[in-house]
């Protein structure tokens, strides 16, 4: 494949990608927003500690398998179909653990229903499994369009489940019954809209085969999924569900913006830099514009959301839940560091290199024990906001690799970084210097004119200093409207 047409995939799975997260999210966004007022932040809780169980149970599931379906050359029917049956057999198998151990989840924590709601919630593995494998399908193909509409219909089948189980007074069960409908729809959907089925073959060769290079994978997904969640789980037991409650929204508006975009960089890099393994330069090439272009769109999102972060939770939320408000800015700045963890994993896994991805995970949870044993002694606040610190550190870890594989180096890499980074913290004081100094009653009123007031300040400077990623995102735009 020629450059010029592995560009033009590229773009065109960005623009999906992003369009599908920008939309599937965009209904989930307002969806949270309406439970967050029809829900309190304890119910809020009880769900979020049972989603963190499913949620490690959801990495057994996967298996690395699909980053190995992605990553493999000439992966074909018998991969894609053995990987399916596999991934569903251990998710029979992970639900049979969770059934078993919900008693004592329930004892744990000492809430009522957890061991009832863990029970029920745990179906979602069996459709997470084969999404897995749809979604590697359309990572490895490109088949982008198919996934935007069926995360949206997913997103909205879900939304009128959980709004209308909330109004009628169903509580934390309303987010429950969300999260299954989510999963259903949307695997279901996906058979509609992308090319591929299962087929009736299986080769376990195959499997041991990807599973060569998959279980490392797996291995740094169950370390960093647990310790992403074990601060949830912590703050659940020493705390109480309440204060969980407000960690999980405040954390939620951040991971919004980083997770959409980190995951329609994800979804389509990897694929993209698969193809290019055999020419460094060019890997090295991409890389730097990945690294550019997800600054310049990432930065100004979460530094404008900590400036107006009160602002917004008391517009959206309401008053109950600005107790969020310390956890949603530590969060922002937490996420700040995504495009370059995102970027050297990503490249990292491209070369075949599974194996240093798996080192650079328990270097990074090292220094996640450490912080998490510091912030333990003080207070809640002081715990999330070392994750943040942490977050920083380990964006030195995940780029040494690279300094060897590809000859960048993490200094590099940050020079790439701070013109997106120097402009967003201009928008960020304007933005909080406008909040502190308008006298607006209306909070809807107020956001919305610092919402205009950080976007334009930042296209302004981007044009004024001539930002190559700005213009380069604008034609990009204009050649998808051409098309």
């Amino acid at each position: 494949m020629s450059q010029n047409d592995m560009k033009s995939r590229v773009a065109a799975g960005m623009f999906w990608k992003l369009l599908e997260n920008g939309g599937a999210q965009g209904v989930q966004f307002v969806i949270a927003i309406i439970l967050a007022r029809l829900l309190t932040p304890a119910e809020y809780g009880v769900v979020g500690i049972i989603t963190i169980f499913i949620t490690i149970a959801n990495t057994f599931v996967q298996s690395g398998f699909s980053t190995a379906l992605i990553q493999r050359r000439g992966a074909d029917e018998t991969d894609f179909s053995s990987v399916c049956y596999f991934e569903l057999a251990v998710a029979a198998a992970m639900y049979g653990m969770l059934y078993l151990a919900a008693p004592s989840i329930e004892a744990f924590y000492g809430i009522a229903e957890l061991g009832q709601i863990v029970r029920t919630l745990a179906v979602v593995l069996f459709p997470g499994a084969v999404i897995s494998v749809q979604t590697a399908w359309v990572s490895r193909n490109m088949e982008f369009r198919g996934l935007f509409f069926s995360t949206l219909a997913a997103s909205l089948i879900s939304g009128t489940v959980s709004i209308g189980m909330a109004y009628e007074g169903f509580g934390a069960w309303a987010m429950v019954w969300q999260q299954i409908s989510y999963y259903l729809s949307l695997m279901l959907v996906l058979f509609v809209t992308v090319s591929w089925r299962p087929k009736r073959r299986f080769s376990a060769r195959r499997l041991l085969e990807m599973f060569a290079f998959g279980w490392r994978l797996l291995c740094a997904s169950l370390l960093d999924t647990v310790f992403n969640n074990l601060y949830g789980l912590l703050i659940g037991k020493i705390y109480n569900e309440e204060l969980l409650g407000s960690y999980n929204r405040g954390e939620q508006f951040p991971k919004l913006i980083a997770s959409n975009l980190g995951a329609a960089i994800q979804a389509v890099l990897l694929p993209a830099f698969s193809a290019e393994q055999e020419s460094l330069e060019r890997l090295r090439s991409m890389m730097r514009r990945a690294i550019r272009v997800s600054s310049f769109l990432v930065l100004p999102m979460l530094l404008g959301l900590f400036a107006v972060a009160d602002t917004l939770v008391l517009a959206l939320l309401g008053e109950k839940w600005m107790i969020c408000v310390p956890f949603l800015r530590i969060m922002c700045i937490s996420y700040c560091f995504w495009p370059i963890h995102i970027t050297n994993l990503q490249a990292v896994n491209a070369v075949g290199r599974s194996d240093i991805f798996l080192t650079l995970e328990v270097v990074k949870k090292l220094l996640s024990v450490l912080a998490l044993v510091i912030g333990m002694r003080f207070s809640v606040y002081i715990m999330v906001g070392l994750k943040a610190f942490q977050d920083f550190l380990c964006t030195f870890v995940n780029a040494a690799p690279n300094r060897r594989l590809l000859g960048y180096r993490i200094r590099e890499q940050w020079m790439d970084v701070m013109p997106s980074l120097f402009l967003s913290v201009l928008m960020c004081g304007a933005v909080m210097a406008l909040g502190a100094w308008m006298p607006v009653a209306s909070a809807w009123l107020k956001l919305v004119l610092q919402i205009l007031c950080g976007a334009l300040v930042y296209m302004l400077l981007a044009w004024l200093c001539r930002m190559e990623s700005f213009f380069y995102l604008l034609d990009m735009v204009k050649e998808r409207l051409r098309g």
